[in-house]
């Protein structure tokens, strides 16, 4: 069937163009049927998560649309590493606005397929629909881990510790710095440091060389994409626990440490804006010095930030001693 084939619709075209060299899984089919298929290995189970990203809501409508794709594929592909999960596939819905942008979708596309390929994770399928509301996309990811060895939020325990990965705020504070020189110079940081923050809201990295770390050695795992202090709740809830958080001990970089220093209302807003992508994780005393020196072998940092403790209160943050009030604790669209 040729292009100007009147059998073939223009969304077929559409994928044809800018989707199906991404679906190279067998199970895909090549796009060119209403499902895929997907064996798990033998032994393994299949996880699956999903996220929705909104122009306007989770990326500015001006956005590189490159960048726009690698982070919905990569919001997915951190919930996975948190669970000890192996990202195997992707289910992709996007709703375009009329007339459809090629360029744009050129980019997204490109952008998309540069992910699929790094992290080993082929589209599968999905769709692709019109709307009269902003650009939305919805990825639904598929991971597989040996069986009965999902990591969940509940779990923690009193005495574990808690770890993070890299490092916490930066996205939030790069989400709430204007744009352009001058808005950095009001924050009292040079611009390699804004465009640092700004960056790490753009693409987040997943920590998927964390993964098997995560699922050999903790005890309870979330990534944190609503704000440590709220995804920290959210674990010590379902795990019928509280924490002592040592404020002092999270990691910050060195562009969200000179933005806080300056301004120390930020430091609320790195601890709860959300959009890091790092994980918070449970790890039981027995086990630290193993799962430290395998998170350093992965060459992924982690710094334990506190204790699980008994209680059904929220989580405690201290800084020097005093509690430190993180005012609503998380990101929330309700």
């Amino acid at each position: 069937m040729g292009r100007d084939d009147p059998r073939i619709s223009g969304e077929d075209r559409l994928i044809a163009e800018y989707f199906r060299p991404i679906a190279l899984a067998p199970g895909a089919m090549d796009l060119r049927d209403d499902a895929a298929f997907f064996t798990p290995p033998d032994g393994h189970d299949l996880v699956l998560t999903k996220d929705a990203l909104v122009a306007g809501v989770h990326f500015f409508p001006d956005d590189p649309p490159r960048m726009i794709a690698q982070k919905a594929l990569r919001v997915n592909l951190s919930d996975l590493a948190a669970k000890g999960a192996v990202p195997a596939g992707f289910l992709l819905a996007l709703a375009l606005p009329k007339p459809v942008d090629t360029a744009w979708l050129a980019a997204f596309s490109a952008g998309l397929q540069a992910d699929a390929e790094e992290f080993a994770c082929p589209l599968l399928g999905g769709d692709t629909v019109t709307t009269a509301g902003p650009i939305t996309i919805s990825i639904t990811a598929l991971g597989t881990l040996p069986r009965g060895t999902m990591v969940h939020r509940e779990g923690a325990q009193a005495g574990d510790h808690i770890f993070v990965s890299g490092t916490i705020g930066d996205a939030a504070l790069g989400l709430r710095l204007p744009r352009g020189g001058a808005a950095a110079t009001q924050w009292g940081i040079d611009l390699a440091a804004a465009d640092y923050l700004v960056g790490r809201y753009l693409v987040p990295h997943p920590r998927v060389g964390l993964t098997k770390a995560i699922r050999d050695y903790a005890s309870s795992a979330m990534d944190v994409s609503d704000g440590l202090a709220g995804d920290l709740a959210k674990l010590c809830l379902a795990s019928g626990v509280s924490a002592d958080v040592d404020v002092t001990r999270i990691p910050l970089s060195t562009a969200a440490a000179a933005a806080v220093e300056n301004n120390p209302d930020t430091l609320v807003t790195a601890l709860t804006g959300g959009d890091d992508y790092e994980i918070v994780c449970t790890v039981a005393e027995d086990r630290r010095a193993a799962f430290i020196a395998a998170a350093q072998a992965a060459s992924v940092d982690v710094v334990e930030i506190g204790r699980i403790v008994v209680g059904d209160a929220p989580p405690r943050f201290t800084r020097d001693g005093k509690v430190f009030d993180t005012g609503a604790g998380s990101f929330s669209h309700f």
